[in-house]
């Protein structure tokens, strides 16, 4: 992408504070919001920024890195959790799955099962179990996000809304220590906050490597989520949450340290 000397001056100044706010902007190069949106649209859509309300963010932690680089990372942490979401869940299930490389594993995972209707934003999972005949796959409609597949927009907010289902399946970008669930496109942000709103028991998959990273965009709160399933929670503050607001936690590989010493 060729930046004109405006966009040049806003990726300046969003690497400079951290982010930069629509109506800041207008205000500084004296032109209208309308024109600093088309800035930071084509600033996002380039993945030069990350969009928020109201303004953007510049990219932090590992977020850039590909979609398909980001499979490979603690690949068989992330089959682990898939198999433990998918044990909780029973056939004759309705469900929502929504975009990351965690809940595709929770997608592998319930292949066997019988009965399902899976609802989902995220291409990949929906072309992966669309051939279980005993799988019904609902998936919504809106903007394709290039990078992952992933459905985003108001037009997937609203379908979301339609429905009322047994589990929600999510994954974040981040967790913080004070148990704030995290991500870096507010787009997705509004998919996954009307996906744990519509659903009776939402399921948090995460590898511990979310622990230890970043993002600009708040989902909720842990406090949300009623089974929080990671490889491992190393955090004394995210387990006292967990115990007090009486979320199930599960650690996979202490499950498989504890299977194998019997």
């Amino acid at each position: 992408m060729l930046l004109s000397t405006r966009q040049t001056e806003i990726v300046a100044l969003a690497k400079e504070h951290g982010r930069v706010l629509v109506e800041e902007l207008a205000s500084r190069f004296a032109v209208t919001p309308q024109t600093i949106r088309k800035d930071l649209n084509d600033l996002c859509d380039a993945r030069v920024l990350n969009r928020i309300h109201g303004g953007a963010v510049f990219p932090s932690g590992n977020e850039n890195v590909k979609y398909d680089a980001r499979r490979s990372m603690a690949a068989a942490e992330k089959q682990a959790i898939g198999r433990a979401a998918a044990a909780i869940i029973p056939d004759n299930a309705s469900l929502f799955i929504n975009i990351g490389t965690t809940t595709e594993a929770v997608g592998e995972a319930l292949v066997d099962h019988k009965e399902l209707m899976v609802i989902t934003n995220n291409i990949n999972v929906a072309n992966r179990l669309r051939v279980y005949p005993s799988i019904e796959v609902v998936i919504a409609g809106g903007v394709v996000r290039g990078s992952d597949g992933g459905i985003v927009g108001e037009a997937a907010v609203d379908f979301i809304r339609q429905f009322k289902v047994d589990y929600a399946v999510i994954g974040v970008s981040a967790i913080d220590e004070d148990g704030a669930l995290l991500d870096f496109d507010f787009r997705e942000v509004k998919v996954a906050q009307a996906i744990i709103a519509n659903a009776r028991h939402v399921i948090l998959v995460s590898d511990a490597s979310k622990l230890e990273r970043t993002a600009p965009v708040r989902i909720g709160h842990i406090s949300q989520i009623h089974t929080f399933i990671t490889d491992h929670c190393p955090s004394a503050v995210l387990r006292e949450i967990c115990a007090e607001r009486d979320i199930r936690l599960i650690e996979t590989s202490v499950a498989n340290v504890q299977a194998e010493l019997i």
